[in-house]
């Protein structure tokens, strides 16, 4: 750490504690003995969503909160489990080891939790999400999920 007084690279640490969030350091030049405070704090890189249209933008857990809000609006579901949900697919994603995910995988993640949570809010997630066109295609998404339910 060069000394912003005179610029000599050789300062020492003599005192840190944790700031907020962040760690500050009191530092001392060997040269000049002028003391100055640092803080450090680690940096992240965030997580981009990749859209339909290959643009990408940052993720943000309100969206994924919205949308399972949506589907789970009026249906006996505790704000808790909606809450969980979101929890759930926010640690999946955010434990991924690459810092890019497609809208479709996050997406077909809700679809999983809210299909174990709530078949009506699991089908109107999944209309909006499919881009359900007709009644047809309501119809074979519950016929596939009263196939799974017996």
């Amino acid at each position: 750490m060069k000394c912003p007084f005179c610029g000599a690279e050789d300062t020492r640490v003599i005192d840190s504690r944790p700031a907020d969030d962040a760690i500050r350091r009191r530092r001392q030049c060997e040269s000049c003995g002028k003391r100055f405070t640092t803080y450090e704090k680690v940096e992240t890189i965030p997580m981009m969503i990749i859209k339909k249209d290959d643009s990408r933008e940052p993720y943000d857990r309100s969206k994924i909160e919205a949308g399972a809000l949506r589907a789970c609006h009026k249906r006996p579901i505790p704000m808790d489990e909606i809450h969980n949900l979101v929890d759930e697919v926010e640690n999946q994603i955010l434990s991924r080891d690459s810092r890019e995910i497609s809208s479709s995988e996050v997406g077909e993640m809700v679809m999983d939790r809210l299909r174990e949570l709530d078949d009506v809010a699991y089908v109107r997630f999944a209309s909006v999400y499919r881009e359900f066109k007709d009644v047809e295609t309501f119809l074979r998404e519950i016929e596939k999920l009263a196939k799974k339910r017996n």
